[in-house]
C-alpha cells in the first residue's frame, strides 16, 4: 500500500472517530434533552388537571369531555389521580388505561416523591402532590410525536452529514496527499534514471527548507560522494593498471630475451639481477596498495591502542636504515618530556610506522645528502611532529596535487616512485583524527608537519 493512500486512510480514520464521537454527543444531548422536556410537561399538565379537579370542582367526566376536545391535547395522554389508599380519583381514558396503575406502583410513588418511566412508545411520570393538607398520587403518560419527530430528523441528519463529510475528507485527503508526496514521486521517478553511467544526474531540492527539501538535498550529497568515489576508482584502477604494466612488462621482456639464445653466465646474472629489480618494484606496489586499502577502513574496524610516539618512530627509522643504509635520520626532542603522556597518543602502530616511514623515506630520497630530520614537541593535549629535509623542494603548482594517489609531480626524475607514499600517509593521519600540512621551497628542502592529538 502505497503512502498517499495509508495517509488518507489514516486522516479519513481519524477525521471519522472525531465527527462520530461529536455527532453522538449532539444526538444523545438533544435526546437527554428532548425527554427532561416532556417529563416536565407531563408535570404540568398532570397538576393543571389536577388543580381542575380540586380547586375547581370540575366533575371527572366534564373534565375528560375538556381535554378530548382540546387542541393542545397531547398524543395518547393520560392522567390518573389516586389518593393514598389507591382509591382512582380521576383518569382520562378508564377504559384504555397503558400505564396499569397497581398498589405497588402507588407506594413506591409514595416514597420516591416522583418517578420516570417508559410504557412501550409512551412516557411516564408519578408524582406525589399535596393539596390542602391531604398527600395525591398523580400519574401521566403520553408520547412526545414532535419530539421524536425531531430527534429521528436530526439522526438522519447527523448521519448523512457524517456519510458527506467523511467522503469530502476522503476526497480532500487524497488530493492534499498527492499534491505533498508528489515530490517524493518526482523524486523516485528520478533516481529510477540514476545508475554507475549517470551518477551526474540529480534530484530537485524544491525550497530545501522542508523535509522533503532536506531529503532531496542529502540524496544529492551521498550522489556527490559516490561520484566522486567512482571517478576515484576509475582513477584508482587505472593508475594501478600503468603502474604495474610497466615492471610487468619489462619482466616480460627480459625473459623472452633470455630466451632466444643461450647466455652467458655473466649475461644471465645482469638480466636476473634486472628482473630482481622489477619484482621488488612490484612487491612494493603491492605492499603499497595493501597499506592504503587498511587506511581507507572506518576506525571502528581497526584496532587502537595506546602508544608512545617516540617509539613508534624509532621503528619506523630502523625499518628505512635497514632498507637504504646510506640514509640519515635525526631524532630531536625540542622539549624535555618529563611525562609520558605528552608523547601517548591513541593508535594503531603498524599504519602509523607506515606513515612515518614514508615520510622519512621521501625526506631522504629526495635530499643530496639523504639526511632526514624528525622534530617532536608537544602543546596543551596536542603532539606536533615535524619531518624537514635540504631537498630539492617542490614546486607551487606540485604543492596542491601531493596528497593525490599516483600522482608525481616534477621531481619524480630524482627518485623512483609510484605516487602512494604521500597519499597513503595523509589517510592514516585522518584516520587517527590528526592533520597534515606541508611548506615546501623550491632547492631549499620540504618539511611536512603532523599534527595528533594525545591520549
Amino acid at each position: 500500500m502505497k503512502i498517499r493512500v495509508k495517509l488518507t486512510l489514516l486522516f479519513s480514520a481519524l477525521f471519522a472517530l472525531l465527527l462520530l464521537g461529536f455527532s453522538l454527543v449532539i444526538y444523545f444531548s438533544n435526546a437527554n434533552g428532548r425527554e427532561e422536556e416532556y417529563f416536565k410537561r407531563l408535570r404540568q399538565l398532570a397538576i393543571t388537571k389536577t388543580n381542575l379537579l380540586l380547586d375547581a370542582k370540575v366533575q371527572p367526566a366534564v373534565l375528560q369531555l375538556i381535554y378530548k376536545n382540546s387542541l393542545n391535547s397531547l398524543p395518547q395522554e393520560e392522567v390518573a389521580v389516586f389518593d393514598t389508599g389507591f382509591n382512582l380519583l380521576y383518569h382520562d381514558a378508564g377504559d384504555i388505561d397503558r400505564v396499569k396503575e397497581t398498589r405497588g406502583m402507588i407506594d413506591s410513588i409514595i416514597a420516591l416523591k416522583e418517578i420516570h418511566f417508559y410504557v412501550g412508545d409512551l412516557q411516564a411520570i408519578g408524582f406525589v402532590y399535596p393539596y390542602e393538607g391531604k398527600t395525591y398520587v398523580i400519574t401521566a403518560a403520553a408520547k412526545d410525536d414532535d419530539g421524536l419527530k425531531k430527534l429521528k430528523t436530526l439522526r438522519f441528519d447527523l448521519a448523512a452529514g457524517f456519510v458527506i463529510a467523511i467522503l469530502l475528507t476522503a476526497f480532500a485527503g487524497i488530493f492534499f496527499s498527492w499534491n505533498a508526496l508528489r515530490p517524493v514521486s518526482e523524486m523516485v521517478g528520478k533516481v529510477g534514471k540514476i545508475s554507475a553511467s549517470h551518477l551526474d544526474l540529480r534530484i530537485g531540492e524544491g525550497n530545501g527548507k522542508d523535509e522533503i527539501g532536506e531529503l532531496a538535498i542529502t540524496f544529492n550529497r551521498m550522489l556527490d560522494r559516490l561520484e566522486h568515489s567512482f571517478e576515484a576508482q576509475k582513477e584508482f584502477v587505472s593508475n594501478i593498471s600503468h603502474e604495474l604494466r610497466t615492471p610487468l612488462a619489462a619482466i616480460i621482456a627480459e625473459l623472452e630475451i633470455s630466451a632466444i639464445k643461450e647466455r652467458s653466465p655473466r649475461e644471465y646474472r645482469e638480466m636476473i639481477s634486472l628482473i630482481l629489480q622489477d619484482s621488488r618494484k612490484l612487491s612494493r606496489l603491492s605492499n603499497d596498495l595493501l597499506d592504503l586499502a587498511k587506511a581507507s577502513y572506518d576506525q571502528a574496524q581497526i584496532a587502537f591502542k595506546e602508544l608512545r610516539l617516540d617509539e613508534v618512530l624509532l621503528d619506523a627509522r630502523q625499518g628505512v636504515l635497514q632498507s637504504n643504509p646510506s640514509y640519515g635520520v635525526k631524532i630531536i626532542f625540542e622539549r624535555e618530556i618529563e611525562e609520558g603522556d605528552f608523547i601517548a597518543i591513541k593508535g594503531n602502530e603498524y599504519l602509523l610506522k607506515v606513515a612515518f616511514a614514508n615520510l622519512i623515506e621521501n625526506g631522504c630520497k629526495f635530499s643530496p645528502d639523504h639526511q632526514c630530520i624528525v622534530t617532536i614537541n608537544f602543546r596543551e593535549k596536542t603532539t606536533l611532529l615535524r619531518f624537514s629535509d635540504r631537498g630539492i623542494g617542490i614546486a607551487e603548482e606540485d604543492l596542491k596535487k601531493i596528497f593525490t594517489p599516483f600522482y608525481r609531480g616534477e621531481n619524480r626524475k630524482y627518485a623512483q616512485g609510484h605516487g602512494i607514499g604521500l597519499s597513503l600517509t595523509q589517510k592514516i593521519i585522518h584516520l587517527h583524527q590528526g592533520r597534515i600540512t606541508v611548506e615546501s621551497r623550491l632547492r631549499e628542502g620540504t618539511a611536512f608537519l603532523v599534527e595528533l592529538s594525545q591520549a
